[in-house]
């Protein structure tokens, strides 16, 4: 414990070092616009974070409730003799590389949106946010099915009893039984999506831009990063990327003592009743 909470503030240290020009130099309404044209001195750096953002609900909002789906229909909603061969294809998924998402999507998914959507390049935020869905969902789904498997046991039997069908013993017991384990994956699963670089810098198109549809290119603070990082170390826009990083940081912490404040509220009710 101790270790983990000195490697954080050992980056937090790091970020504001480095970030520390920005705010000794004047240049904080600069960084934090609206406009990316560095070579005209304008380094906003808002739309890859909307664009973060964006992409990151996006894909938790097709991601969580297939996860839920999966994890419900694993739990007696489907043929027993499908659980296995199911939770199986989902462990096969999460020992797939992150690069390798990215590209089979530029190989499939790109040519078939541009195929449908002519008016698109491929390379969007619709690309983007299908293929970072089907990545974050091995980590939804076994976060899930691990709480609901700790629950099923106790509750189980005692559910058939009172003639629950699968489906009410899923949403009625299971389901709020289980909801640490619901918030933990949420908020695990947004991270993987809000922090992931390969997918949203091979098929989001990296425009930086504030996207109006889902066939606009994006580029997200993750992919800024990667791109900008091999710039000159003394101009603004190398700068930029130590702000962009406090950002991811900031709201990576925000939401995991969202988390711990919600779970630590639940439990004087629980033991109430």
């Amino acid at each position: 414990m101790v270790i983990s909470c000195a490697s954080v503030l050992a980056i937090l240290g790091f970020l504001a070092y480095f970030a520390l020009p920005i705010f000794a130099g004047g240049h904080l309404g600069e960084i934090f616009s609206w406009e990316w044209r560095p070579f005209q001195g304008q380094c906003g750096i808002l739309p890859m974070a909307v664009g973060s953002f964006l992409l990151a609900v996006t894909a938790m909002g097709l991601a969580y409730p297939l996860g839920l789906g999966i994890c419900g229909f694993a739990h007696g909603l489907g043929p027993r003799w499908l659980r296995r061969p199911l939770l199986g294809l989902i462990h096969f998924l999460t020992s797939i590389p992150t690069v390798i998402y990215g590209f089979v999507s530029v190989i499939f998914l790109v040519p078939l949106v541009r195929g449908i959507f002519p008016e698109s390049t491929g390379y969007s935020w619709l690309t983007a946010a299908l293929t970072l869905s089907l990545m974050v969902l091995p980590t939804i789904v076994l976060l899930i099915q691990a709480q609901l498997q700790q629950v099923d046991g106790r509750v189980r039997l005692a559910s058939a009893a009172l003639g629950f069908s699968p489906a009410q013993t899923f949403l009625w017991v299971l389901g709020p039984q289980a909801s640490r384990g619901l918030w933990a994956a949420a908020v695990l699963g947004f991270s993987r999506a809000l922090g992931d670089t390969i997918i949203a810098l091979m098929v989001a198109g990296n425009a930086p831009q504030v996207p109006h549809s889902l066939l606009d290119s994006i580029r997200t603070l993750t992919a800024h990063i990667a791109l900008v990082v091999a710039t000159d170390s003394t101009s603004q826009a190398y700068q930029s990327i130590f702000a962009s990083g406090l950002i991811l940081f900031m709201v990576t912490t925000a939401i995991n003592l969202t988390l711990r404040r919600l779970q630590s509220g639940t439990r004087p009710a629980a033991s109430h009743d």
